[in-house]
């Protein structure tokens, strides 16, 4: 048995050792399994959240695929798949906002800052849990896909980079939710995360074709951070890429440029938020 299983505080100093590294891996992962446990005491609740996206894309796919044009030709299903997993990442800010908020007005966060744990476990715990949930978002995603006709052109390899941008998209949200979600007084302020998310996850190429939007508000969502990946997750997945901005054509490269600006802004000021909890 470890020193962790037996709940050994490892001495604190101001270097950072193997033990301590491996002291902080295994509080995060105490954390990731609480959530864990309770996405399996409410099932329901997990499918729903799962089967909102697939029902977005048949309403759309069935309901007003009749009366869309592609830039560039092909099903108007198979467009707005990439689009919706883009979103799908986008939507999952709420999932993290939700669960940092409830934990933070509910005194739990504090309460697991009294133990003696990792200081980083809460944060490495929530963004470990909603990663891995990400990951079955977009099994479910694409499964619906190819039932509707998507497909994957250009091999495994660039399919995998595309899910790639998609995770690494998500990631760095997962650091924008909890930023919110510590500033936020509790998880009823959801509906204003919404109102931040949604329009700028449908301002984008993820659903229409920037170009089909009056000129301003195209050269918006050309330089949209979610038109970036559901570009290049376009572009990798071999389907027809429409956009002769210059964020168009470099869009992988954009769609790794803007998470990691995400993320380096808002990974420190959710560092710095959590540190100054209960001053």
């Amino acid at each position: 048995m470890s020193e962790a299983d037996l709940g050994v505080v490892p001495p604190r100093s101001g270097r950072v050792s193997v033990q301590a590294v491996r002291w902080a891996a295994a509080d995060g992962w105490v954390l990731t399994s609480r959530a864990l446990a309770h996405w399996a005491r409410k099932p329901g609740e997990v499918a729903v959240g799962l089967l909102f996206p697939v029902m977005v894309v048949l309403m759309m796919g069935y309901l007003f695929g009749g009366q869309m044009d592609v830039p560039g030709g092909g099903s108007y299903r198979a467009f707005i798949v990439p689009g919706m997993f883009a979103l799908t990442m986008a939507f999952g800010v709420e999932t993290t906002f939700a669960a940092i908020a409830s934990d933070a007005s509910k005194g739990v966060t504090d309460r697991f800052r009294s133990m003696p744990m990792a200081s980083s476990a809460v944060v490495v715990g929530r963004a470990t849990a909603d990663m891995l949930h990400s990951v079955v978002a977009l099994a479910v995603m694409a499964a619906c896909g190819v039932l509707i006709g998507w497909r994957v052109h250009d091999g495994a390899g660039k399919a995998l980079a595309g899910l790639g941008l998609l995770l690494l998209l998500r990631f760095s949200l997962v650091w924008l939710g909890v930023y919110l979600g510590l500033m936020a007084k509790g998880p009823e302020s959801v509906a204003a995360v919404q109102i931040l998310v949604w329009p700028i996850g449908f301002l984008s190429s993820a659903l229409v074709a920037p170009s089909t939007m009056p000129g301003w508000l195209g050269a918006v969502a050309e330089w949209n951070p979610m038109s970036a990946t559901v570009t290049a997750c376009r572009e990798l997945f071999g389907e027809p890429v429409a956009g002769g901005s210059w964020a168009a054509q470099h869009s992988v490269l954009m769609a790794v440029v803007w998470p990691l600006v995400i993320a380096a802004v808002f990974f420190p000021l959710s560092v710095r938020r959590y540190r100054a909890l209960g001053r």
